[in-house]
């Protein structure tokens, strides 16, 4: 009798975690591995800022221009040093994270990416042939944005979020007045690469 009375007044175990608990943080767990493996992740985020602020200087430069081929000009050059930037930005993140950039995922991001970029130098040039400097900065964004959705799709989900962002812009260009698109290519290039550029950096390293 005496040893019932102990195991009744004895304080009751504490019940063990929920089995389901454990199977969802392990199904996030795996998941999300399996995303970090199956993305390219080496987009840049700070090297993206740095693009934008050229841009953003490029954009007051090409303003101040007495011509439309030296306002093409001014835009070409910065289309290089971004191109630099964001090729030295990738191979710092590559060299950091120890993974090689065009196996995978990175292959295919760089296939997605290649032929809109193709297309919009091959349409700057017959742009500037028949004069039509009015639809370039259209052109521009939303070739750039295209291919920055479709490489997204390889990518980090907010990638594809900045390309349709450049799209708007490029819609808005082709639409909009004349006047719009050195401005829009500011805010484009400009601003979405320095937020989003620095949304990356933060949330996926530099």
């Amino acid at each position: 009798m005496s040893f019932m009375l102990r195991a009744r007044s004895s304080p009751p175990a504490p019940a063990p975690p929920a089995i389901h608990e454990h199977a969802l943080e392990n199904l996030r767990f795996i998941r999300e591995t399996m995303e970090r493996s199956g993305s390219f992740t080496a987009v840049p985020g700070w090297g993206g800022v740095a693009m934008g602020a050229t841009a953003l200087v490029a954009a007051v430069v090409a303003s101040r221009q007495a011509t439309p081929q030296a306002w093409l000009g001014t835009w070409l050059v910065e289309a290089v040093l971004a191109l630099l930037v964001g090729a030295w930005a990738i191979g710092q993140k590559v060299r950091t994270a120890h993974t090689p950039v065009l196996s995978g995922p990175g292959q295919k991001f760089a296939l997605s990416l290649t032929p809109p970029l193709g297309a919009g130098a091959l349409l700057t040039a017959a742009f500037y042939h028949y004069r039509l400097f009015h639809l370039m900065p259209g052109v521009w964004m939303l070739l750039y944005g295209a291919g920055i959705m479709t490489g997204g799709a390889f990518s980090v989900r907010i990638v594809p979020v900045m390309g349709l962002c450049f799209m708007f812009a490029g819609a808005a260009a082709l639409f909009g007045p004349a006047a719009w698109g050195n401005w829009l290519l500011a805010a484009s290039f400009g601003g979405l690469q320095i937020i989003f550029g620095a949304v990356i950096a933060r949330r996926y390293g530099g």
